[in-house]
């Protein structure tokens, strides 16, 4: 049994589900069709998150997302479709081809994206209404709604004039728009407040209302009439729910009533009474009221189930609407920032010149953000070993060539002064510190498990983004890994995926030297008697320093923190250069470790030197015990002084 055989039965399943105990959701089914993940680029949640693709990884809300730069839709139906491109970039070059057409031509079309987007703005969300229409769930407002939504597609088409093929998609409802206009009033109240359907739809509709409003004219004249009769000038006729149409008398004036009134009910201040010929009349009003409340919901339920027979008519219109919208604001960014089309290619090659991140070009001022070039191919460059000091931008440059690449299979114009692409099938990430304790997974856990994924499903046509590799364990045990991992996605056959590999480990830039299709980049900076200048400049070749200890002084560590901290390093650094030195010699004899300060930042103390001094190869453990016991003790009366 094939594929498509199994998912015949597996939708059968569903739709006989869905009759037992949901009838009403059946209506709004009209056709059945297949699509294959193998059109789509996969994305998984990790890259979705790492790359912000819908919300900020760092506040978690909308702000801050690509999305919240690129969704300048209008209307509902137009956000919903532009998230899901988003989720699913395309494959074929075709499609994205078209794509790329249409939000061209509003680009370049000044005046019709403007009248376009106008339009889109008198536009709710039919897709919705329509199912709720065909669902008979609907009010009156939201026929009203769906009227003038539909009203808006003549309009449109002619602005689409001259891009036909998206104009012919926009289906005129006509009819429709006809029978709502006739039949429901333009400010509807509720059906059971009633004035819902218009005058002239109904001509049994039209009687009964006039017959109840002849009623309530003569019970209007009625108070007249009996004043004059009587000549109880306070009397009035009146309504309630629970005694219906009443004739009241105050108290003084009871004397005057006629004979022919009858006692209904007693007030304090009063009588209340009612005639023959006042009982007629309000069954008259009552009948003629429940008729027509019952009249204009039957009504109503007509004109639903009309305008829902055109349900696949109307839903055409709406996902039209919803291209046109998703094409006009994805122009409306391009104009706005400075896109260019990219152009689309089945080859290796990724080469984008003057690349920008789309997110934090926006949040900076305008022009301080320092676009980048990248050029990656599976011929000759394929890993790129990025080096360079924290703060630089190595992350942002990471992130903002995925997201070029990205955009670029939704059909998007991209920030640049120019790309080709060749489209990949799938983006991995793996940035960041993340643990995950529900599955009592610890940080590094975490990475492993991430790169894990990566090495196991990427092929030759993905696009990997590495962020740091080992960074969680031991210098050795990180640096082994990071190699490993480099050195497999470049060599092992059936991966060689275009990878961008950021990483602190300056000894990976030794890779370049064996590996024929490593490449080394570096973040350039400018050093001038201490003070470090970042430029987020990316230029060839690798640097073997990360500049940490600047940053930590950036980001406001006390000041005898920061010169301690150089003190050690320059230290270590010392000790490295030695053992680098004399190989043969530290082979011999153990090289003797730096000496590190730790609770004084002046000179040494005397506890400190008394430590230095023991021979703890000649110590028993008991001994030991001892002199710990005592060096603690000399610890807390020094404290105590």
């Amino acid at each position: 049994m094939c594929i498509r055989d199994r998912a015949v039965k597996a939708a059968g399943a569903i739709i006989h589900y869905l009759q037992e105990t949901q009838k009403g959701v059946l209506g709004q089914l009209t056709r059945l069709t297949t699509y294959s993940t193998d059109s789509f680029m996969a994305l998984d949640v990790q890259t979705q998150r790492n790359l912000e693709l819908f919300y900020s990884s760092r506040s978690g809300t909308f702000g801050g997302s690509l999305l919240s730069i690129l969704d300048l839709t209008k209307t509902a139906m137009g956000g919903r479709l532009l998230r899901r491109w988003l989720g699913q970039p395309l494959l074929d070059i075709t499609e994205l081809n078209k794509r790329q057409d249409a939000i061209g031509w509003f680009a370049e079309n000044t005046l019709a994206r403007s009248q376009t987007i106008s339009l889109l703005g008198e536009v709710a969300d039919i897709e919705r209404l329509i199912n709720r229409v065909k669902g008979g769930i609907a009010v009156p407002r939201e026929l009203i709604a769906l009227r003038r939504s539909l009203e808006v597609i003549p309009k449109l088409r002619q602005v689409l004039e001259s891009i036909g093929w998206l104009a012919e998609e926009l289906k005129p409802c006509p009819e429709v728009v006809d029978l709502i206009l006739r039949a429901i009033v333009e400010v509807p109240g509720t059906l059971d407040e009633g004035g819902v359907v218009r005058p002239g739809f109904s001509e049994e509709l039209d009687s009964l209302r006039q017959t109840s409003k002849n009623a309530k004219q003569y019970l209007a004249d009625l108070e007249r009439k009996e004043r004059e009769r009587t000549g109880i000038k306070s009397l009035k006729v009146g309504f309630n729910k629970v005694f219906g149409y009443y004739i009241e008398v105050s108290k003084p004036n009871l004397s005057q009533v006629p004979q022919d009134y009858i006692r209904k009910q007693t007030l304090v201040g009063g009588e209340r009474f009612f005639t023959p010929e006042l009982k007629e009349y309000e069954s008259t009003i009552l009948n003629a009221q429940d008729r027509i409340s019952e009249l204009e919901a039957q009504l109503f339920r007509q004109v639903c189930n009309q305008v829902g027979a055109e349900l696949e008519r109307i839903s055409a219109s709406s996902l039209a609407l919803a291209d046109i919208d998703v094409f006009s604001s994805l122009a409306e960014v391009a104009v706005r920032y400075s896109y260019v089309r990219p152009k689309l290619t089945t080859d290796s090659e990724i080469v984008i010149s003057d690349g920008r991140h789309p997110v934090v070009e926006r949040s900076l001022l305008d022009g301080s953000f320092v676009p980048n070039d990248t050029y990656l191919s599976n011929d000759d460059a394929q890993l790129i070993v990025l080096t360079g000091p924290n703060m630089s931008g190595k992350s942002t440059y990471l992130r903002q060539v995925a997201l070029i690449v990205l955009l670029a299979q939704i059909g998007s114009f991209v920030p640049a002064a120019s790309a080709t692409i060749g489209l990949v099938d799938r983006i991995f990430t793996r940035i960041g510190a993340r643990e995950d304790l529900p599955a009592g997974q610890s940080t590094f856990m975490v990475e492993m498990v991430e790169t894990a994924n990566i090495l196991n499903n990427a092929t030759p046509r993905s696009l990997i983004i590495l962020d740091e590799i080992g960074r969680g364990t031991s210098t050795y045990d990180g640096l082994s890994i990071a190699r490993a991992v480099a050195e497999y996605i470049h060599s092992y056959s059936k991966l060689g995926a275009k990878t961008l590999f950021a990483t602190h480990y300056h000894e990976l830039v030794e890779l370049a030297s064996f590996l024929p299709r490593v490449k080394n980049f570096n973040v350039a900076v400018s050093e001038d008697k201490g003070e470090v200048t970042f430029l987020y400049q990316i230029v060839p070749g690798g640097v073997d320093k990360s500049y940490g200890i600047h940053v930590a002084k950036l980001a406001g560590l006390p000041r005898s923190v920061v010169h301690r901290a150089q003190e050690v390093l320059t230290e270590l650094e010392e000790s490295s250069r030695t053992l680098a030195e004399s190989p043969r010699k530290a082979k011999r004899r153990p090289q003797k470790p730096p000496s590190i300060q730790i609770p004084l930042w002046g000179q040494k103390s005397p506890l400190l030197e008394e430590l230095e001094k023991l021979d703890i190869d000649s110590l028993t453990p008991l001994e030991a015990i001892t002199k710990l016991y005592e060096l603690q003790k000399k610890a807390k009366e020094g404290e105590q002084r």
